[in-house]
Parts: C-alpha cells; structure tokens; sequence
C-alpha cells in the first residue's frame, strides 16, 4: 500500500516540477526583457525632447504645448526631474504685452510649487512634463498653464480657451531676444554648402 502511494505521489511531483521549471525559465526572459525595455523608451524620449529644442520653430512649440491638456490630477507629487525644471522657472515680476504683467514666486513651504498673479486672479502651479522640451507649469485647479521659452512666456487658460497674458518677458528672456535679434537662429537649410564660384 506505502509502495502505491508513494509511486503516485512521485507520478504527482513530476509534472509539477517540470512545469515549475518552464514557467521558471520563460519567467527569466521575460522579466529580463521588460526591465531592458524602459532604459530604451527613456533614450528615445530623451532624443526625441533634443530633436523637438534643435529643429521645431518657437511658434510651433506653442502650438503643441497648447494643444496638451492640462492635468487635472491635484493629488501630485513632484518627480526629481520635475524639481530639476523647477529651478530653471523664472519668478519676479514678469510685464507682458497691453500692459500687463504676471508675478511669478516659488512657494517657500513646497519645494517646485509657484504662485502666481495676474490682476485678481491667483494660480498655483508646478512643473510637468513638455513634449517639446519647454517649460510648462499647470495649475490643474484653474485649468491653467504658464509656458515659459527662452525668449518669451505666456498665462493660458485652457478651461477658457483663451490666453490671459501673452508675449510676457523677464529681464533675462529679454537678454535672450536681443542676442536672438543680433545672431538669428539659422534654419535648417542655412549652412548647406554653396558651390563655389570655380567649380562647375
């Protein structure tokens, strides 16, 4: 009676152990393959933000990034690369075009938080992820957004659809359109080799 019991017991353990031993080695690969995957997904957007800052014209830029919805998730918690462009905001008083101007000021008691003022209105923001590689706060309360470029930024309201402020400039975007005046940023076909006068 032991003998037949154990000799089922054994008929039993065998499948069993091989199919731990398959699901064992097509799990190796697999969690393998899925741990290479997000350093490849994190290159090509990393190429992809540097290819959007070289080639694609300011005007465009805006155009994409005004186009992306605003979060509405107010539950958030800043990734470090979110801090990262946090530091590269521009605060103070910033004037815009038709006289008016936005107040841009970190929050001291949260790290990567701004506030701002435009007249009576009142916004908090914080960073978010660009597609294009600007910055961009958004308060997600508002449904509002303040991109900041190189050479100019602008307060949006999605909610509304409009633009509250537009072509505003702190003193150092204010820098960067000067040298952008005195050393226009070629364009794609600029540089392209011209043949020489002796050559036919």
């Amino acid at each position: 009676m032991k003998t037949i019991v154990l000799i089922a017991a054994a008929a039993l353990a065998l499948p069993m152990a091989a199919m731990a031993q398959t699901t064992g080695h097509a799990a190796a690969p697999a969690a393998a393959a899925s741990s290479a995957k997000p350093p490849l997904k994190q290159r090509a957007k990393t190429k992809a933000k540097a290819v959007a800052q070289k080639v694609v014209p300011k005007r465009v830029l805006k155009k994409v990034e005004e186009a992306q919805p605003i979060s509405d998730d107010t539950n958030v918690t800043l990734s470090p690369e979110d801090l990262a462009v946090a530091q590269r905001v521009l605060t103070g008083s910033v004037k815009c075009e038709l006289g008016a101007s936005v107040n841009v000021e970190a929050d001291d008691k949260k790290p990567g938080f701004f506030n701002l003022t435009l007249g009576g209105q009142r916004f908090r923001m914080h960073p978010v992820e660009s597609r294009t590689g600007a910055i961009r706060l958004e308060d997600p309360r508002a449904g509002a957004m303040w991109l900041q470029l190189g050479n100019k930024s602008m307060l949006m309201s999605q909610k509304q659809g409009i633009r509250l402020a537009d072509d505003c400039q702190a003193a150092k975007q204010i820098e960067v359109e000067e040298e952008m005046k005195k050393n226009p940023p070629k364009s794609l076909f600029d540089g392209a080799d011209a043949p020489s006068a002796g050559k036919k």
